[in-house]
């Protein structure tokens, strides 16, 4: 499935799809297909970096050679799991707002299979790392979690995202973001695992807080109560 959706671009080709996939993404941030084009046609050597991580690790190693895929048919059973479990807290942070894994749009614009899967996987776990920091998908909560990709992948598309992303703040909640979630994130970024080597399905049935631990997860921490409606 992820080869027959490739398509082979020549260099002119990538760098005309990444300026116009930057360009109306920015104008609209709900085009997740054009969001994920910039990823690719600019994310090549942060990928390759990833891949040569994963391959390094023994949970990455695994990952690599079962291809997990994040869709219903393979995460169902996290809505009947504990509630004190992480798969209970992904599936509750899915099922509240109507989400599901199938969504993601397929990986379009990497050379290799092996290229194309871990961009597949850096696409397919992102709501478990919403999850694990426990930020909310608004304008704030999505850019905070950029910065962490950003931190752990080194995504120009994550810094791009989270340059647009605060673009279209209010002067409000740019100044809570900045002073409250920018240097958090930062921070968290930098403390936890390397996020891309987790096999995180093989963990659904561990309690939140032992796997935040175990990661070195620090969940984002509350607004201030001035801005809580921010």
């Amino acid at each position: 499935m992820i080869e027959r959706a490739r398509i082979r671009l020549n260099g002119w080709q990538q760098a005309a799809v990444a300026v116009g996939s930057a360009v109306v993404a920015l104008l609209d941030p709900r085009r997740a297909d054009l969001i994920a084009a910039l990823g690719e046609t600019t994310g090549k050597p942060a990928f390759e970096r990833v891949l040569e991580r994963m391959k390094r690790s023994p949970e990455g190693r695994a990952i690599l050679l079962d291809r997990p895929r994040v869709i219903s048919a393979n995460v169902g059973h996290a809505w009947d799991l504990p509630a004190n479990t992480f798969g209970a807290a992904y599936a509750n942070f899915m099922g509240s707002r109507n989400f599901s894994p199938d969504d993601r749009p397929p990986v379009r614009f990497m050379e290799t299979d092996e290229l194309a899967y871990v961009t597949t996987r850096a696409r397919e776990v992102h709501d478990f790392w919403h999850t694990l920091f426990g930020l909310p998908t608004n304008l704030i909560g999505e850019s905070a979690l950029k910065v962490i990709e950003f931190e752990q992948m080194m995504l120009p598309m994550c810094a791009l995202s989270v340059v647009g992303g605060t673009a279209r703040f209010s002067e409000r909640q740019r100044k809570l973001f900045y002073r409250h979630y920018f240097p958090w994130a930062v921070r968290a970024g930098m403390r936890c695992t390397d996020l891309m080597c987790v096999y995180y399905e093989r963990h659904f049935d561990e309690d939140l807080e032992d796997v935040r631990r175990k990661w070195g997860i620090v969940p984002a921490p509350p607004p201030p109560q001035s801005n809580i409606s921010a």
